[in-house]
C-alpha cells in the first residue's frame, strides 16, 4: 500500500463543465497517502480537433511527475499522429508509445523511478475510443447495463505474464519483479531496458489496449477512475451507485465526491482498501437535451432536485465509512 498519513487528507478538488452533448464532473482526493500522485484531464473540445472530446485519468506511482506530464501533453501526441484522421485507434496506440519515447530520450526522465497508468476516453463523430495502459479503468452505463471499456493490466493476467517472462522479467506475489503491481504504464523505464525487444514487448509496456464503441441515445454515462475506486467497488457497483445519484438529480461533480467518500477507508488498516489516492471523472451523455432528461432515463423524475452536497445514500451503506473534506493538485486544461 505504501506510506500513509495519520489522518486522511479529504478536501477535494472538483470541477464541472458541460456543452450540448456532455455534462462532466470530476474530483480528486489525496486520502491516506503522503502525496497526491494522480492527474486528470477533461477537454470538451480539443484545440486541434474542436468536434472531439477527451477525458483521461493518470494514476502515478513512485511520484507524480509522469502523471502530471501526461495530463498536460498526452492528448497533443494523439492529435499530432499522421493517422489520427484515418484511424483514431492506431493513432492512440502509437501516441502512447511516442509519449513514452519522448520521455525516455529527452531530459532526465529515463533516470526517474516514476511511472503512471493512463486510461483515456476520446469521443469523435459519435464513436468512443478507450485506450488503457495499467490498472485504472473506464466503464459505461448503457440503458442501465454496465459495459466495460478497458481491461486492468495486472501482472497475474496470462497474456501479461507471457510478455513479462519473454522480456526477461518475473512475476512474484502478483507483482512485476516482486515490485510493481501493474504490468503496463507510462514511464517505469527500469522495466524497459531489453534492447532486443520492441517497446510493445518490454517487461512493462506503454502499449495500450483500445476499445471502440458507437454511441447512441441509450448511452447514459461513462466513469473513468484510478484503482483507488476499483479496489473497493466492482464495475457494476460503481455504475449502480452513479445511476442512483443521477436519478436523484445530483450534479456530476458531487457524484464523484460521494463515490470517493464511499470508498475512503475509516482508518489506515484496511490492507490498502480505501487508502489510495482517488480520482474520478463522470461523463454524462445528455444528447442535446436537459440534464433532467438523463435523470428520467436513470429512473428519476423530471425536475428532481437535491440539496447541494447532500444525497440519498440509503441504497449504499459503505463498509468503509468516512468523513469528507482538503486539496489535491488537478492537472486539466
Amino acid at each position: 500500500m505504501g506510506q500513509t498519513l495519520s489522518e486522511p487528507v479529504t478536501t477535494k478538488d472538483s470541477a464541472r463543465c458541460s456543452n450540448a452533448f456532455y455534462d462532466v464532473g470530476s474530483s480528486c482526493m489525496q486520502g491516506w497517502r503522503i502525496e497526491m500522485e494522480d492527474a486528470h484531464t477533461h477537454i470538451l473540445s480539443l484545440p486541434d480537433d474542436p468536434g472531439t472530446a477527451f477525458f483521461a485519468v493518470y494514476d502515478g506511482h513512485g511520484g507524480a511527475a509522469v502523471a502530471k506530464f501526461a495530463g498536460k501533453h498526452l492528448h497533443k501526441f494523439i492529435t499530432k499522429r499522421p493517422e489520427y484522421y484515418s484511424s483514431v485507434e492506431l493513432a492512440l496506440k502509437r501516441a502512447f508509445l511516442d509519449f513514452d519515447r519522448e520521455m525516455l530520450h529527452n531530459g532526465s526522465w529515463s533516470e526517474q523511478m516514476a511511472g503512471s497508468t493512463a486510461v483515456v476516453v476520446l469521443i469523435k463523430d459519435k464513436r468512443l475510443y478507450c485506450a488503457n495502459a495499467g490498472d485504472s479503468r473506464a466503464i459505461a452505463s448503457v440503458r442501465g447495463k454496465v459495459q466495460p471499456l478497458s481491461i486492468d493490466h495486472k501482472p497475474s493476467n496470462e497474456t501479461e505474464v507471457q510478455r513479462i517472462l519473454a522480456g526477461g522479467g518475473r512475476v512474484e506475489n502478483n507483482r512485476v519483479n516482486g515490485n510493481l503491481a501493474l504490468s503496463r504504464a507510462l514511464g517505469d523505464f527500469m522495466y524497459k531496458r531489453n534492447s532486443s525487444k520492441k517497446p510493445e514487448e518490454q517487461i512493462v509496456t506503454a502499449d495500450p489496449d483500445v476499445k471502440v464503441c458507437d454511441i447512441n441515445e441509450d448511452w447514459e454515462f461513462v466513469v473513468l477512475a484510478c484503482d483507488g475506486i476499483w479496489d473497493v467497488m466492482t464495475s457494476a457497483q460503481v455504475a449502480d451507485f452513479v445511476r442512483h445519484r443521477i436519478a436523484s438529480g445530483m450534479p456530476a461533480d458531487q457524484i464523484c465526491e460521494h463515490l470517493m467518500n464511499y470508498c475512503l477507508a475509516p482508518n489506515a488498516y484496511n490492507y490498502g482498501l480505501g487508502g489510495d489516492n482517488m480520482t474520478v471523472i463522470l461523463v454524462c451523455f445528455i444528447h442535446n437535451k436537459p440534464y433532467d432528461d438523463l435523470v428520467v432515463r436513470c429512473g428519476g423524475t423530471r425536475n428532481t432536485s437535491i440539496e447541494s452536497g447532500v444525497g440519498d445514500s440509503s441504497a449504499f451503506k459503505s463498509p468503509l465509512t468516512s468523513s469528507s473534506v482538503s486539496m489535491c493538485n488537478l492537472e486539466r486544461n
